[in-house]
């Protein structure tokens, strides 16, 4: 790749999870040009703008802007946040094919899409969505690898359980006794970046990225517990109670809730025990677990921790 080629990174201002911020953020720690795609110019594309990122306000549902932000691009990492568009983003975003001498296009995706097929498929929208946007991106032809986190650690895990670990020291949700692995948006930022640093021998490829234990509620609670010296308690909720009083309380868009609700049922199903090593394989460190996370984020958790 020539050295005045940027990368194009979408969603760089986004905010759950804000991969695209991280990716920004670590292919800029190594010096590569990076054009950032964001929806609008604000206060979060102006952190983007400071650490050097080329900033291009584009709407990803625009085939002109998409055209636009990928002129001198030949690396791009496509993500969007919850969106009904979802799909008619990554169509658009396949226009990449046309790029001569385009290198890779990374997507990510989800951990749930390698248990679905077109008749068995989940409740949620966005999850088909994002089946169905694999499939068209593979059908363009375009140079792709797919990236499947699996249920990230912001929101269940950050601002969810720290409100009711401030409150009370619990955490209130609908899981049962079903196991799960979440992951930091920081690893899946770092995996992400490997790749576009160097996309030889990751195209075609399909990456799982899970944390690094696979646990049930209990566990995570005793790690939640550790990292902020104080007792945590989890407290198993009735589906239709958490609804009730901790989700519908954020007034969620229709579309965002119908897609958390779903993830909510299938991790209690069991869903989303799932354990890999991609993590560390792909970066060489493996991934953060969820007391190091507690720890690297008091921003987040230090009304519910006891000062040390």
């Amino acid at each position: 790749m020539s050295d005045n080629m940027p990368i194009l990174v979408t969603g760089a201002a986004g905010n759950v999870g804000s991969v695209g911020r991280g990716v920004v953020k670590l292919l800029r720690e190594h010096d590569l040009p990076v054009r950032a795609l964001v929806h609008k110019l604000d206060e979060r594309s102006q952190v983007i703008s400071e650490m050097g990122a080329e900033i291009v306000a584009a709407d990803l549902t625009n085939g002109e802007d998409v055209v636009r932000a990928l002129r001198g691009c030949k690396r791009m990492y496509f993500g969007m946040s919850i969106s009904s568009s979802y799909l008619q983003a990554t169509t658009i975003t396949a226009a990449a094919k046309e790029i001569p001498d385009f290198e890779i296009l990374v997507n990510i995706s989800q951990m749930t899409v390698s248990q679905m097929s077109l008749t068995e498929m989940t409740e949620s929208p966005q999850q088909q969505q994002h089946w169905l946007a694999e499939r068209v991106l593979n059908w363009s032809g375009v140079p792709v690898s797919h990236v499947r986190s699996t249920i990230f650690l912001e929101p269940f895990f950050s601002s969810l359980a720290a409100s009711s670990i401030a409150k009370d020291g619990t955490i209130r949700m609908p899981f049962g006794s079903a196991k799960i692995s979440p992951i930091s948006a920081s690893d899946v930022a770092r995996v992400i970046s490997t790749i576009l640093e160097d996309p030889t021998d990751h195209l075609g490829k399909v990456y799982e990225l899970t944390g690094p234990r696979s646990e049930d509620m209990n566990e995570i609670a005793k790690e939640f517990e550790m990292a902020l010296n104080r007792p945590v308690k989890y407290v198993d909720t009735p589906y239709d109670k958490w609804l009730k009083e901790e989700l519908s309380p954020l007034s969620l868009p229709q579309y965002v809730f119908r897609h958390i609700s779903t993830m909510a049922k299938l991790i209690a199903e069991n869903r989303y025990d799932r354990l890999t090593l991609d993590v560390q394989k792909l970066t060489g460190r493996p991934s953060m677990s969820i007391q190091e996370y507690v720890i690297a984020h008091p921003e987040i958790f230090s009304t519910a921790a006891v000062t040390r």
